[in-house]
């Protein structure tokens, strides 16, 4: 395989540092921006082959022009920490500046463009206008649409993910999504470098300007709590519910978790808009056999990432699984 410089940036998140980690790999030397060098993935991307990390801010030309400087690929997922907008349009500029030959955005749909009096989820809208733009330049560029990421679960108390810990070591999720209605699921870490590298191998000629629905399977919550329980060995259900926020989360992220539970949920919207469903997950699968199922990610990751976190009820005696009913109510 020919060597390649590519860019990435806030390298240290989950979908750039699964990228990093295969394009090192197999040779290519990656431009990692990030913000700092803080943290344990930070530390460990710092040190693998073929990897120049550059550390700062996305909102200078000069660093923007360095970063992208005789590049030929770039693998771009925006933040929205500050001014997303405009800084995937100063983004996508300094790449076509620099003659990048492949660009890969991580976009969302804005639901809204359908007519169907769907609200736009804010956090996901500011993508789709990004990607909008990046046509506009006419960027040689593909757009990666990540399903619900495994990693997401946690025990902690955090809104829309979390699986609560139970007395009788059982958990429970509660979400606002249908219980039968199937939802695309991915491992970011896992899965989003391998299928990224394979679009960049193929192309721009096979892959400029589409859509890429990155998902691996499309389950239920009553199945991705049965996943969870086989993987734990322990009773995982599901529970109907509103968005529990209990903690503080910043204003913009409130107003998604409103619009994503009006949207997707009350008026039951597809989660990437009804243009992808069809192809989810037959192209990622095209892409990526060796994926990491949600059983597999509850099996040998998720208490791990718990442990990480400073949890411990992975280390509590084991007691027989159970079968448990699924809570249910509402339909659409």
């Amino acid at each position: 395989m020919p060597r390649k410089t590519v860019v990435t940036i806030n390298s240290n998140g989950r979908q750039s540092a699964s990228f990093v980690r295969v394009a090192s790999a197999v040779g290519w030397h990656v431009r990692a921006q990030m913000r700092d060098k803080n943290g344990i993935v930070a530390e460990e991307l710092s040190s693998l082959p073929n990897v120049t990390v550059f550390v700062g801010n996305l909102q200078e030309p000069k660093f923007l022009d360095d970063l992208f400087k005789n590049a030929q690929l770039a693998f771009i997922n925006t933040t929205h920490w500050g001014d997303e907008v405009a800084m995937g349009r100063a983004l996508a500029d300094a790449a076509k500046k620099a003659g990048v030959h492949h660009y890969i955005y991580s976009s969302m749909p804005d639901h809204s463009i359908y007519g169907r009096g769907w609200r736009p989820l804010p956090l996901w809208a500011q993508k789709f206008t990004i990607e909008n733009y990046i046509r506009q330049i006419g960027l040689p560029a593909t757009f990666i649409y990540c399903g619900i990421y495994h990693n997401n679960f946690t025990s902690l108390n955090y809104p829309l993910f979390r699986i609560e810990l139970q007395p009788d070591r059982s958990f429970i999720w509660q979400a606002p999504f249908h219980p039968d209605i199937p939802l695309p699921w991915l491992d970011a870490e896992h899965d989003v470098g391998p299928a990224v590298l394979q679009i960049f191998k193929e192309g721009p000629r096979e892959w400029a300007g589409k859509r890429v629905p990155l998902a691996f399977s499309q389950l239920t919550p009553k199945q991705v709590c049965k996943a969870f329980s086989r993987g734990l060995s322990r009773p995982v259900r599901y529970r109907l519910g509103p968005i529990e926020i209990a903690v503080p989360v910043p204003a913009g992220y409130r107003q998604h978790l409103e619009a994503l539970e009006e949207t997707l949920s009350r008026k039951c919207a597809p989660y990437f808009g009804p243009d992808l469903e069809k192809d989810c997950p037959k192209v990622a699968l095209e892409l990526w056999e060796g994926y990491r199922d949600i059983e597999e990610y509850a099996r040998e990751v998720f208490p791990v990432e718990e442990a990480a976190n400073g949890l411990t009820w992975m280390e509590e005696v084991e007691t027989p699984q159970r079968e448990v009913d699924l809570d249910f109510q509402g339909s659409c």
